[in-house]
């Protein structure tokens, strides 16, 4: 066959619209290629050539499914038409597996049908054909959805696509496709076993078109957010749209958000215009004209889902723009012209990557409600301008989610989502639309969905009606919940018992089975669910956990890392550290992508002081969540801990957990150790607390860690900030106590040591490069100066009064020879002394004479400072001071250090005579 022939029909089965160019009847493998990307699946997998493929799977039920393809398709002839036929097929069972649980509507085809054939096919039944995929379709311990309609069609488009293939490039891609919908049928996300980032490669051969360089890079970033690797993600995204040419900006523009708003404001407004040209003509019908503003976005499309209106009585169905330019638009060179309330339809694709950029800003956007009005826009702009079901879908189920959290929307939040449901199994568009930019958004499946509205109804306190969701759902774990929520939690234990020991059917095997067997539910149900039941049990049943986490791991043929991260837990709550690692280990192993099975672990390895383990397991939990601050804080820890040979114990660790699910940081600095921590460990600290402090901004527990770790390795600017943040944060709860008064007095010392004189100090700085006191050095001398002022007026001294605290300032007052402001810090601190508020009945005398000294201190100072401001009486302060303080103390007469106060006033009488 042709190789642009081939390459034309890898084209069509990627974008699943059939390429004219195409010489059809060349060859059977072209046919069956036609019916596939038409969405005739059953036409394809009745044909003869899947017959072929699937013959053995009509002879033998005992051998696993990859043996018995793998065995029946080693035939002769021309191998690029043989490995087209191959492709075909597997395209045809994966999309057909896509249609019967993401898409819809209901498929024409099940599995059992493509192996009656000919053969005897009495030893087959729909329940073994379907116990026995999903039993294949676990991995790494984690079981498949086991209510999955169809599973053996996605179980033999892995197989096929695995095959080895010579003369398609297009392989790789379909192998990414296929693992990121395998990923949405697990419990949990899993490891892959391949990298698929050399499908960048494919866009300088394969992928050159522009619209198919955007699918790659858009796929790519959506396996990335799947796996909650939102940065990588994000990166792709905007290749992606690079590659189709989309430009967009978000941006403000006057308009009016509520129906009885008088003063127009500024809102925020999406946008964006597509470069792409669309290849099916009739995607341009489905689109609405920009001059149709009074036609409902539902109404104008009907093959569509329904778009349902808010019907508020304050806010608008949607903003009501009142600008054609938007704001700043002088700024902006090609969106300009662009007017809000009127913007061109973009290309589906397009739209898809809006969605994800979306999702991007949902991943790295601290949780608040800026969050939402960012994501609003992107959604708006999608939603109106409806091109395809799937993608409208996807755009109705975002606002349905971001509309969930707000009392004035939540109601069609709800009603958005089911109706989503509903129409699924529908035929209100054909199903080659809703598969036709599938692989391009984040859809979730159907049963995804149904939990997402189960879980909505669990928000709003509508129990009862979310545990009839996850009951028909077979979702046990959340039913159990849902009883605990009921305060029925006996009935949750009851249910799983029952399943474990065979009394309780699930919904779906009794109807497919109906009467006519009486097969154990035992024999069907995997050795991965079961042991889940078993985990499950375990955390029901506290007094005999450990033995049902054991239970459940030697079930799964020690391959279930939900039993090992339950025992690891079980046994970190109760102390026994060594053995909680050995089960984490083991655990994080088998899937290494949970954050919470390394962070327990890394906990544990701090309990026994294995320094090295514990920052390899924080380390592994910033990779896989960069947000996570704790992690930060905890591997900093660990930096200040390695290559020492003894290390203190303290009462808390830098961060502990009580339980298996509590994370907290101490609340102290990090202990040093007993030797000299090398500077290469405390930069690395630095650096990692500063990374986490991104993330966890309002955790004055590190800001803390990271003030004094700054302060050691000579960041005294960040040091400063620090500090401000801790008294920001604590300053009105505990008072003067939120300020290391140590680390204040460094940061004073820091800047007092260069001259005053700026000028002065550039010259010392010129001669002698190591003083470093020239205005531009950020952590000494001027260049600290402004921060380090700025702490006292801006934050310390509004909030706090320690006479630690004034003299200190009174120090970088003197500095700057502001010698008012000098007396005046240092009366400040006076008053706050024990000496200025020492009250009569005092009877400490121990007390009594630090007091005395404090007193003889700041007459002192008054004679040091007092005649260098014009016209300040400072004997007569002076005076004042020791005559109120002795006026106080008269009981402590009798003590030698009161003739020491009675000479200081003689002293200051005879002075200003």
């Amino acid at each position: 066959m042709d190789a642009n022939q081939v390459s034309l029909i890898e084209k069509s089965l990627l974008r699943g619209q059939w390429d004219p160019q195409i010489s059809e009847g060349a060859s059977s493998a072209v046919d069956l290629a036609k019916l596939v990307v038409e969405c005739r699946f059953g036409d394809a997998l009745r044909s003869g050539t899947a017959k072929t493929i699937f013959r053995r799977l009509c002879e033998d039920v005992d051998q696993p499914f990859q043996e018995l393809l793998g065995d029946s398709i080693r035939g002769e002839g021309d191998q690029v038409e043989e490995e087209l036929s191959h492709l075909t097929i597997a395209v045809a069972c994966f999309h057909a597996f896509i249609q019967a649980n993401w898409t819809g509507p209901d498929l024409d085809i099940e599995p059992f049908q493509i192996l009656m054939g000919e053969a005897d096919t009495s030893r087959w039944t729909r329940d073994g054909l379907h116990a026995k995929a999903i039993a294949e379709l676990a991995y790494l311990g984690e079981p498949a959805y086991h209510l999955a309609k169809v599973p053996a069609f996605l179980r033999f488009s892995q197989i096929l696509f695995g095959l080895p293939y010579q003369h398609l490039e297009s392989i790789t891609w379909w192998r990414l496709r296929v693992a990121t919908v395998h990923q949405q049928i697990l419990d949990e996300p899993v490891a892959l076993p391949e990298d698929f980032q050399s499908l960048e490669r494919l866009t300088s051969t394969l992928a050159c078109e522009p619209d198919l360089a955007g699918r790659v890079f858009l796929e790519l970033g959506l396996l990335e957010h799947h796996l909650s690797r939102d940065k990588y993600a994000g990166e792709l995204f905007v290749k992606a749209s690079r590659s189709t040419g989309l430009e967009y900006e978000l941006t403000g523009a006057l308009g009016k958000r509520t129906k009885f708003q008088q003063v127009e404001l500024s809102q925020l407004v999406l946008l964006a215009e597509s470069q792409l040209q669309d290849s099916d003509p009739s995607q341009k019908e489905k689109s609405i004209h920009p001059e149709a503003k009074n036609v409902s976005p539902a109404r104008a499309s009907q093959n569509v889902p329904e778009t349902l209106a808010l019907n508020a009585d304050t806010l608008l169905e949607q903003t009501e723009f009142t600008s054609s330019k938007p704001a700043g638009s002088d700024s902006l060179q090609r969106l300009s012209h662009i007017d809000p309330s009127a913007q061109p339809a973009l290309h589906p694709l397009d739209q898809c990557i809006l969605l994800s950029l979306c999702l991007n800003v949902r991943n790295t956007s601290p949780l608040h409600g800026l969050t939402t009005e960012q994501m609003a826009p992107y959604v708006a702009r999608v939603i109106s301008h409806p091109r395809n079901w799937s993608i409208h879908t996807m755009a109705l189920l975002l606002r349905s989610r971001l509309e969930s959290s707000r009392t004035r929307t939540v109601e069609r939040s709800t009603l958005q989502l089911q109706a989503l449901i509903d129409r699924m199994p529908t035929s209100d568009s054909s199903t080659s639309e809703r598969l036709l930019y599938f692989h391009s958004i984040p859809l979730p499946s159907r049963w995804e969905m149904e939990k997402e509205l189960a879980e909505r109804f669990l928000s709003l306190g509508v129990v009862k009606s979310a545990l009839e969701i996850f009951e028909r759902l077979e979702m046990w774990e959340e039913v159990v919940k849902c009883y605990g929520a009921l305060e029925q939690p006996e009935k949750g234990i009851a249910i799983v018992r029952d399943l474990l020991e065979g009394r309780k059917e699930e919904a779906e095997a009794v109807i497919s089975r109906g009467k006519s067997t009486s097969t154990p539910r035992k024999i069907l149900q995997d050795a991965t669910r079961e042991a889940k039941f078993w985990c499950l049990l375990g955390d029901l049943d506290p007094a005999n956990a450990a033995e049902h986490y054991k239970h459940a791991w030697q079930l799964s043929n020690e391959t279930s890392g939900r039993a090992m991260r339950s025992l690891g837990g079980f046994y970190f709550a109760r102390g026994k550290y060594p053995e909680a690692i050995t089960c984490l280990k083991r655990a994080v192993k088998i899937n290494p992508l949970l954050t919470r099975s390394w962070f327990i672990l890394g906990c544990a390895c701090m309990r026994v002081e294995d320094w090295e383990a514990a920052k390899d397991a924080f380390s592994r939990c910033v990779s896989i969540d960069e947000e996570d601050g704790e992690s930060w804080n905890n591997l900093a820890s660990m930096y200040l801990r390695i290559g020492t040979n003894t290390a203190p114990k303290s009462d808390e660790e830098s961060s502990s957990i009580s339980q298996a699910d509590d994370r907290s940081t101490d609340s102290g600095r990090p202990d040093a150790p007993s030797v000299v921590v090398p500077f290469e460990n405390k930069m690395l600290a630095f650096r990692a607390l500063k990374q986490g402090l991104r993330y966890s901004y309002d955790n004055w527990r590190m800001w803390y860690n990271y003030m004094i770790v700054a302060m050691d390795v000579g960041e005294l600017q960040e040091s400063c900030r620090a500090l401000g943040r801790i008294v920001e944060q604590t300053g009105d709860k505990v008072g003067s106590l939120a300020v290391d008064e140590d680390v204040l007095d460094r940061l004073v010392d820091a800047v007092t040591r260069a001259p005053a004189d700026p000028e002065e100090a550039a010259a010392v700085a010129s001669q002698d490069a190591s003083a470093g006191f020239a205005a531009q050095n950020p952590n000494e001398g001027h260049g600290l100066f402004r921060n380090v002022l700025g702490l006292f007026e801006r934050t310390l001294l509004p909030r706090l009064s320690s006479p630690r605290i004034f003299r200190a300032y009174a120090r970088l007052q003197t500095w700057q020879s502001k010698w008012e402001e000098v007396i005046k810090a240092y009366l400040d601190a006076y008053r706050c002394s024990f000496a200025g508020t020492i009250e009569k009945g005092e009877t400490d005398t121990a007390k009594w004479r630090e007091a005395v000294t404090e007193v003889e201190e700041i007459v002192d100072i008054l004679r040091n400072f007092g005649p260098r401001v014009e016209g300040y009486k400072w004997r007569l302060q002076g005076r004042s001071i020791v005559r109120t303080f002795t006026g106080r103390t008269r009981d402590f007469e009798d003590e030698p250090e009161w003739v020491r106060l009675t000479q200081l006033q003689e002293d200051l009488r005879k002075e200003d005579d």
